[in-house]
């Protein structure tokens, strides 16, 4: 009798896969003070999380086009090994440099795991019930969010640092033996046309050149190394685009790009992303730097997001039966912009109690928007082709976050460097940095820290008006759209 894929177990599989990779990141800014105290090298810091983020988003569209051409398991499985060698790498490295090479590694590895994972699921449940389980996934990142700093701190306190890259070990190893026995695929003839490898090199490089620019960005601002990134990534496009338009059996199809809804959802996704990492990076910020809350009520404030965002996906769900993608994203972006339209009125001096609300309005827009633009981008496309798309729609939105991250940060940096030079404090700029950490603001005289405070929220006031800009765009696209975008 022919095996089935055990849709339960196989589900449980992808759930724990996401989970196990966006725990990464907050279990390791959680330890990093630790890990930099046992490693030095402060001033390389940043690539620790970068550098992951990078080989990560570079590899996500190879990976959705193998995934298509010769199978989801096997990358999958081949995304659990990279990480698995990256993450016992980290554990054993003794200087920074050792922990930066490794976590590329490791982040070579997670840009196959979650694309894929979105991919199984599409591929093992219908449309209709595809956005719930979306849901429950998103809220494997919810979980992590918050269970990450507390199980970093944890392990860090008993067994040591390095356990927190260990950890992965055991649990990569079980979800590939549940994806290897559990997940039954329809065999797939073998291709006689040859992987696209020139254009594949050619769009890591355009990926590499473009975050690696966005990166010197929120690092630097604007100078001749962005510039000359930036560069570099246009003449890599122009490279990928002639190359592609005569491959046999193209990295990405540009056919794609002449779906209207493919591509409409795909940008909004970029958007919405983006306006995503202005609130959860900076609503913390306000809850210590603003209202001198502890660095847990920073996070604790973006607790109901997470969990309204599953529930934004049920809703979601149930909306696409009814009415179309237009529709739908309307009402998701809608609600985002209540959310955002909050951010941006409150004043400075209100309770931290009212984030719990406007967190819960972001978390139903966040999950109806996100959700829908990736079951959209999905099952806009024909299904040999569900790989490369669910990976694009991934891709999307690490750039739209990677690109606004660094924007929002030189936003932040030149407003409150401008509110300094106005003002009559003899303080120097790194009075911020000291602000907005819980430990070192009380040690700012009780008479500066109402004006600093005040300068902190001009920055803030700022980032999120540009971020209503990106939702506003998002809503003018979608509606601009004569023809009915369709599920």
């Amino acid at each position: 009798m022919e095996r089935k894929t055990n849709v339960k177990l196989v589900t449980i599989s992808v759930f724990v896969a996401t989970f196990m990779t966006a725990i990464e990141g907050t279990i390791v800014s959680t330890a990093m003070p630790t890990i930099v105290g046992s490693l030095h090298g402060m001033e390389i810091m940043n690539w620790v999380f970068s550098i992951y983020l990078l080989t990560n988003a570079m590899l996500t569209p190879i990976y959705g086009k193998l995934a298509d051409k010769i199978g989801r398991k096997p990358i999958f499985m081949i995304g659990i090994i990279i990480f698995i060698i990256g993450s016992s790498l980290c554990g054993l490295a003794q200087n920074m440099i050792t922990l930066i090479i490794a976590r590329a590694i490791q982040g070579i590895g997670a840009g196959a795991i979650m694309p894929v994972a979105l991919t199984i699921l599409a591929d093992i449940y219908s449309i209709d019930k595809r956005a719930k389980m979306l849901g429950l996934n998103s809220a494997a990142w919810g979980i992590a969010s918050i269970f990450g700093p507390l199980a970093g701190g944890f392990i860090v306190d008993t067994v040591g640092w390095h356990w927190i890259f260990f950890i992965n070990v055991p649990i990569g190893l079980v979800l590939m033996g549940l994806i290897a026995y559990f997940l039954v695929e329809p065999k797939r003839e073998k291709s006689k046309v040859p992987m696209d490898i020139l254009g594949s090199v050619q769009l890591m490089f355009v990926l590499l050149t473009l975050l690696l620019g966005f990166q010197l960005i929120g690092d630097g601002g604007f100078d001749l190394k962005v510039f000359l990134c930036l560069g570099a990534s246009v003449l890599f496009f122009i490279g990928f685009i002639f190359v592609e338009k005569r491959a046999k059996d193209p990295v990405i199809d540009l056919m794609l790009f002449k779906n209207s809804t493919f591509v409409i959802v795909n940008i909004v996704a970029a958007l919405i992303s983006g306006f995503l990492m202005g609130v959860e990076v900076y609503i913390p910020m306000w809850m210590q730097g603003v209202l001198g809350k502890s660095a847990g009520i920073g996070g604790l404030v973006l607790a109901p997001m997470s969990i309204l965002w599953m529930v934004g996906s049920f809703v979601a769900s149930n909306l696409m039966e009814k009415h179309s993608t237009k529709k739908v994203l309307t009402i998701g972006l809608s609600i985002t912009l209540l959310g955002g339209i909050f951010l941006v009125l409150v004043p400075a001096t209100i309770s931290f109690v009212w984030f719990f609300a406007i967190s819960s309005v972001l978390g139903v827009g966040f999950g109806i928007t996100i959700t829908t633009t990736t079951v959209t981008a999905q099952s806009s496309v024909d299904p040999s082709e569900m790989g490369v798309a669910t990976s694009f729609n991934t891709l999307a939105r690490t750039i739209g976050q990677t690109l606004m991250v660094s924007i929002f940060g030189v936003i932040i940096n030149a407003v409150t460097t401008s509110e300094l030079a106005k003002s009559t404090l003899k303080v120097d700029s790194d009075v911020m940095n000291q602000l907005v950490n819980p430990h070192t603001a009380n040690m700012i005289p009780a008479d500066l820290l109402k004006p600093l405070r005040g300068m902190l929220y001009a920055g803030l006031h700022n980032v999120y008006l540009v971020g209503i800009g990106l939702i506003i765009l998002a809503i003018i696209l979608n509606i601009s759209v004569k023809k009915k975008l369709t599920n």
